[in-house]
């Protein structure tokens, strides 16, 4: 018997879709309640998240020193949605690093840098796909490269110096500036 075929496909798996959701409308709700985007030096709430499967994440990330999620206020994403976007608003202004998901909601107590991948790690990489847009700073270069990890479903991002919110997905991106962010919810954008 192949291996893929016990193979649990999070990538399309309805309750992953449902927390991929969750957490993506939270990072658009952050970026839409922030006010002062466009004042010259303020940055705004940032965020970087990564949905994973298996049960380590060590072989590719490194912790961020005391960066935490704090899991006395909020342990999971979709258990309760008004204290994951609380506690989000909250780590997206006073802390550094990647917040690390399972697939079954559960947010990890440490955040994470995630490694570069390795040359090894981007030989079945089409050359192409190393292409990074030009807006991309390190946060989002990281989360495309962490996106095609075989045990990473889904990373996310929301900009800290525009608001915009990316997710990426097996090195494919999908991003939203924020007059796109909230759909026919945002009174402000153009959607």
């Amino acid at each position: 018997m192949d291996d893929g075929e016990l193979r649990i496909v999070y990538e399309t798996h309805d309750g992953v879709q449902e927390l991929v959701d969750c957490v993506r409308y939270t990072l658009e709700a952050i970026s839409l309640e922030f006010d002062r985007w466009d004042e010259q030096h303020v940055k705004g709430p940032g965020m970087y998240l990564a949905v994973v499967t298996g049960p380590s994440i060590a072989s590719f990330a490194d912790p961020m020193g005391r960066n935490r999620w704090p899991t006395n206020r909020c342990r999971d994403v979709c258990l309760d949605l008004d204290a994951f976007f609380e506690t989000a608003r909250d780590v997206a202004v006073t802390r550094d690093g990647a917040v690390v998901v399972s697939v079954d909601g559960v947010v990890q107590e440490q955040m994470v840098r995630f490694t570069d991948l390795m040359p090894d790690e981007r030989d079945d990489l089409d050359p192409r796909d190393a292409d990074y847009e030009g807006w991309m700073g390190s946060r989002h270069m990281s989360a495309l490269d962490t996106s095609r990890r075989p045990n990473v479903v889904t990373t996310l991002t929301l900009s800290e110096e525009t608001g915009r919110v990316s997710l990426f997905e097996a090195g494919a991106m999908e991003t939203l500036e924020r007059p796109e962010l909230g759909g026919e919810w945002n009174t402000d954008g153009d959607a």
